[in-house]
């Protein structure tokens, strides 16, 4: 069974800090993180909506932390220019000593994915080949720095200037969001791990054998190579109307939150060996008990459904 530690999504939608709050507590609201636990960071990627957006946020988190895995969940690297974006993700790997870890995706059909393609001046169609691209060119760039072209399918670049070395060999960790057919084919073939959306414990077991198999066919190590993600185990600190709203601002809500009971003097950290996270949840190390600790009750179904998945929640 895979072991998982709990880590929380950073609220930086403007609807979710409250009325009055300054956004600057999203500050105290990591360094509060850290000191209740949480093994990891997330932040949330989108265009639509007034935010502190997703890698600036991570950037100031970085030097205020110290132990803390920060991800993305998920980044759409397609708001982004590729080169551009490459220097920024190894700055904020080094800010923070190597402890970056990168979810990815192409954005969903529909109101919320085309708009921002269309905002960015970029092709809707074949969004998965130049996802997929833009990871390959990262990973070139990171490793490669006698390479100075790049001639994908979708993205061509020549004359590739020396890169910003992440402090991480080989760069941060890339996993791929989605829970398509495709999209776990993808992850076995290319990627770090594997972030599923929506997140749901009836399909995680299906989803991490296709994973897996796909991963084998092409000649990777599944257990050696994958970080497979949990997902969801509680509310959404800070929600739209939730209680961040009442309790006076981001760090307040954390506060008042401490979930399942921590053990915080072990908190031996990995560097890239997180398990994965959406909303509140990510590789936890809780007891079995703690399933029934003081954490909403949607919160201990949700934990107690990945358990029967086949995680181990332990202390």
């Amino acid at each position: 069974m895979d072991d998982f530690r709990l880590g929380v999504l950073i609220p930086i939608g403007q609807a979710q800090w409250g009325a009055g709050t300054d956004p600057r507590e999203l500050i105290d609201f990591a360094v509060q993180a850290e000191e209740l636990g949480y093994s990891s960071l997330w932040a949330n990627d989108f265009l639509l909506t007034p935010r502190i957006e997703a890698l600036t946020m991570l950037a100031a988190a970085a030097p205020v932390t110290r132990t803390v895995t920060l991800g993305t969940a998920a980044l759409l690297p397609v708001l982004r220019r590729p080169v551009q974006a490459a220097q920024t993700l190894a700055s904020i790997d080094l800010l923070s000593g190597g402890r970056l870890v990168l979810a990815v995706g192409a954005a969903f059909p529909g109101r919320f994915g085309l708009p921002q393609h269309e905002l960015s001046e970029v092709p809707w169609e074949r969004r998965f080949t130049r996802l997929d691209e833009t990871v390959a060119l990262w990973r070139q760039l990171w490793t490669r720095p006698d390479l100075t072209s790049f001639h994908g399918e979708v993205l061509r670049f020549d004359g590739l200037p020396p890169m910003t070395a992440p402090a991480r060999p080989g760069g941060p960790p890339i996993w791929l969001g989605g829970g398509s057919p495709s999209a776990l084919r993808r992850v076995g073939r290319i990627y770090d791990g594997w972030l599923p959306y929506p997140p749901s414990p009836a399909a995680y077991a299906d989803g991490l054998a296709a994973v897996r198999a796909a991963a084998t066919e092409a000649g990777r190590s599944a257990d050696g190579q994958l970080r497979p993600a949990a997902g969801s185990a509680g509310d959404d600190p800070g929600s739209r109307g939730g209680p961040a709203r009442a309790c006076g601002g981001p760090a307040a809500r954390l506060r008042g939150r401490r979930g399942p009971p921590l053990r915080l003097p072990d908190r031996h950290h990995e560097p890239g060996h997180p398990a994965g996270a959406t909303g509140a949840a990510h590789q936890a190390q809780a007891a079995d008990e703690s399933v029934t600790a003081p954490w909403p009750a949607a919160g201990r179904q949700r934990l107690r459904g990945w358990v029967a998945s086949g995680h181990r929640v332990r202390a």
